[in-house]
């Protein structure tokens, strides 16, 4: 891997990888371990012995911040690199509009997380420091796959509506998860206030939208299956596959979530799930030019 697709590569496992940390922060019940912002505690940016929130606790939501820290410079690196290797571009007006939006995407989600902090883990300032780094996931991709120069392909106008409603009812999904997360037992903290509703009945809403879905990407896969052109059924066929397959593992990890009373084992991999279900259909999305007018 040379140094070009290191520092691309890096900021797109990086950005999800601050989801992740962040998931860890709430299923440990660390989103107030560093109580204060941009200090962990008063008068030290890190831990300190004997802090009262506990060392485990205090690290893990500073490991995050850690995290947040590399994410920067390696941005910073990105929009040096977008500069050095894209001025010359044709989408060049684009590259530089991905990279302004990674920075920029950056220092909202250090805000947040400061709202975050002081608010004591409100659950619209957690969902909105979530869905914000969703968005800066498909930047981070779209503008890894520019730099790159990756293959794109142009689908039929039927593909391309199924594409463009599968991506907008993933992200429906994935907001509604952030509502279960926020009304559920893994709020951050035992103290943090939690969404009005009742979980149950928020779970099943969001186990109904994944189940649409998967039954949305199955008409996905017979419409480019029956119309497209045999070089888009492998390009774009393979990858709308193995979005189907993550959007299966994925219900099966909540149902058996559910079902077994939330253990943070199973819901650290349905938060992974959810950021796999994101990439994949933003990769799907992207290469068919989905969202690029004609």
């Amino acid at each position: 891997m040379n140094f070009v697709s290191l520092i691309y590569t890096a900021l797109v496992v990086l950005q999800v990888g601050l989801i992740l940390t962040g998931g860890a922060v709430r299923l440990t019940g660390s989103g107030l371990g560093c109580p204060t912002w941009p200090e962990c505690v008063s008068g030290s940016i890190a831990p300190v012995p004997h802090q009262a929130q506990g060392a485990l606790h205090s690290w893990i939501e500073f490991g995050n911040r850690l995290l947040t820290i590399l994410l920067v410079i390696t941005i910073i690196a990105a929009v040096l690199g977008a500069f050095r290797w894209g001025r010359d571009r044709s989408d060049w007006k684009m590259i530089r509009r991905l990279a302004a939006f990674q920075f920029l995407g950056i220092i909202a989600q250090i805000v947040l997380g400061g709202i975050t902090v002081l608010t004591k883990l409100n659950p619209f300032a957690v969902s909105a420091h979530f869905l914000l780094s969703v968005f800066l996931v498909a930047a981070s991709l779209s503008l890894r796959e520019r730099i790159f120069g990756k293959a794109r392909t142009t689908v039929l106008p039927t593909t391309k509506y199924l594409i463009q409603a599968i991506t907008a009812l993933s992200l429906v999904v994935i907001c509604l998860g952030t509502v279960v997360t926020g009304s559920g037992p893994h709020a951050g903290d035992i103290q943090a206030k939690r969404y009005h509703i009742a979980p149950r009945l928020i779970s099943w809403i969001h186990a109904d939208s994944v189940i649409a879905l998967i039954f949305l990407t199955v008409a996905l896969l017979l419409v480019i299956k029956v119309s497209e052109s045999p070089e888009n059924q492998s390009f774009i066929g393979g990858k709308a596959l193995l979005f189907w397959i993550i959007c299966l593992m994925q219900g099966v990890i909540g149902y058996v979530q559910y079902f077994t009373h939330l253990p943070e084992a199973l819901v650290a991999a349905h938060l992974l799930g959810a950021g796999l279900i994101w990439l994949s259909i933003w990769n799907v999305a992207y290469k068919s030019n989905a969202f690029t007018r004609n």
